[in-house]
């Protein structure tokens, strides 16, 4: 630029192009070129993309090909070197290179990646993860406080909504898994907080559970964690935390069965869906499609959302998850190792067999907790049933039948517990509670009466009536037994 700044100042001075190429010692054509031009900003360069390529009518089928691709597991999809032969094997007209095709590849895939971390702008597909706190009334109307799960797809504002006792890896896998199976596929990117149980980001390491981890892997989607401090990253489910406690825990629901309060919950997340997105002019149901069709296809099987851990029970066959919730396992298997599995909902103490020992309902929460079934002690009370009264089983009965049970004589009393060991082993405790119960109460406490009562009980919810007078009946059998 200098040399041309020079010949411009020298034509300025009046000096023609023959003297100013002796003073510059340049050739004359080359000083006319630069006295006749008159503008000299830098000029726009030329990018390689906008130029013309013998690819460009085929540009739209491999970005088609490609977006099916995110549907399918990472070894099933496209390479350059496969779009190159699919375009010669069913384009008639297709003379492209394969450097062509491989450079818009890369350049495609590159392209999604950098939009794809693009934390505020969301796409079909991509969806956002968090647990917020609510109480609830469980069966016994005890308030209690519960932790629920919400996914939320921003591109559409839709979102769902799973109750369970903590946060836990596997009550997050349970969640999703639920939410998977109810949509009929996978998000491609779900963003978590740094959630313990999930896993959590320390500067660029990110450490993930391994029950998380191997959830994921079975699924295929791809998690992504917020920066520290960042809860704008991931503000459309922190205000779906919000909107669910308002609209479907407010006034307290009474929750009996978690596992069925959560398939109501499925439906009414979807019913939610009827009204207009907030910004879109369509309901948000409608662009929910566009989510759906973005998904991963659903693996052929669910995965078994647990993990097994070995533990050693103490003298009365208990043992400690979470170093402060106890359960039963059996008498039998006092001071023993077992293998407990431990899902979102259940834990299980399992015989070698796998088969398990008791089924309790998970705890959670700070308090010590000490979980009984009182099924797996009857077979032990049988045995010495001198126990009795400072007996599990006693403290779980009602007080009429306790009462009537304490009454009885030592083979009375065994033959008792034989019949509510059997009870509980075809219709569950506390429907053989209740027929011994009712049996009791109309003095007839066998095995036979009780059993008709159990097999009632477990067919239909007697109502509350007065207690029924049998005594015609006997009689009219006596006179049938009578007659010649």
């Amino acid at each position: 630029m200098s040399q041309i700044e020079m010949i411009k100042e020298l034509q300025n001075k009046g000096l023609g192009p023959v003297a100013i190429a002796e003073r510059l010692k340049i050739n004359r054509k080359t000083v006319s070129k630069y006295m006749a031009m008159e503008e000299f900003e830098e000029q726009k360069p030329t990018s390689k993309e906008e130029r013309p390529s013998k690819l460009d009518p085929f540009k739209p089928l491999i970005r088609e090909w490609l977006e099916e691709d995110r549907k399918n597991r990472y070894k099933q999809r496209h390479t350059a070197v496969r779009i190159h032969k699919r375009l010669m094997e069913e384009c008639e007209d297709y003379d492209a290179s394969y450097p062509l095709v491989q450079r818009y590849v890369k350049r495609l895939r590159d392209q999604r990646y950098e939009e794809g971390t693009q934390e505020l702008v969301w796409y079909p597909g991509e969806a956002q993860a968090d647990f917020g706190e609510a109480d609830f009334y469980d069966g016994s109307g005890e308030k209690k406080m519960g932790k629920y799960l919400c996914l939320s797809f921003p591109y559409s504002n839709a979102a769902y909504v799973q109750l369970f006792g903590g946060e836990t890896a596997e009550c997050v896998a349970q969640g999703l898994e639920d939410i998977f199976h109810r949509m009929g596929g996978v998000p491609t990117r779900i963003v978590f907080d740094n959630a313990s149980g999930v896993g959590r980001r320390v500067r660029d390491n990110v450490q993930m559970a391994e029950l998380f981890l191997r959830f994921k892997a079975h699924y295929g989607f791809e998690v992504t964690f917020c920066n520290p401090d960042s809860g704008h990253e991931k503000g459309n489910v922190e205000n779906k935390v919000g909107y669910f406690r308002r609209n479907f825990f407010v006034p307290l629901p009474t929750v009996t069965d978690v596992q069925a309060f959560n398939r109501e919950l499925l439906s009414r997340s979807e019913a939610d869906w009827k009204r207009e997105h907030y910004k879109k002019g369509v309901t948000i149901e409608r662009l929910f499609e566009e989510d759906r069709r973005a998904f991963l296809y659903l693996p052929k099987s669910r995965f078994a959302v647990c993990r097994y851990v070995r533990l050693k029970t103490d003298g009365y066959g208990k043992f400690p998850i979470d170093g402060k919730h106890y359960y039963s396992s059996a008498p039998e298997w006092a001071g023993r190792e077992i293998v407990v599995r431990i899902g979102a909902h259940t834990v299980e103490p399992l015989k070698p067999d796998g088969e398990p020992i008791s089924v309790h309902i998970r705890h959670f929460g700070k308090q010590r907790t000490d979980t009984i079934d009182v099924r797996t002690t009857l077979s032990r009370l049988m045995h010495s049933p001198g126990a009795w009264r400072n007996s599990v089983v006693r403290e779980e009965l009602p007080e009429k039948l306790k009462s009537d049970m304490d009454a009885l004589e030592r083979a009375e009393l065994k033959e008792a517990l034989r019949i509510m060991q059997e009870l509980s082993a075809r219709y569950g405790f506390e429907t053989a509670v209740k027929a011994m119960e009712q049996a009791s109460r109309l003095g007839r406490l066998t095995s036979a009466n009780a059993g008709v009562l159990a097999a009632r009980l477990a067919s239909f919810e007697p109502q509350e009536t007065a207690p029924v007078d049998l005594r015609i009946y006997d009689a009219m059998l006596e006179a049938a037994v009578s007659m010649p």
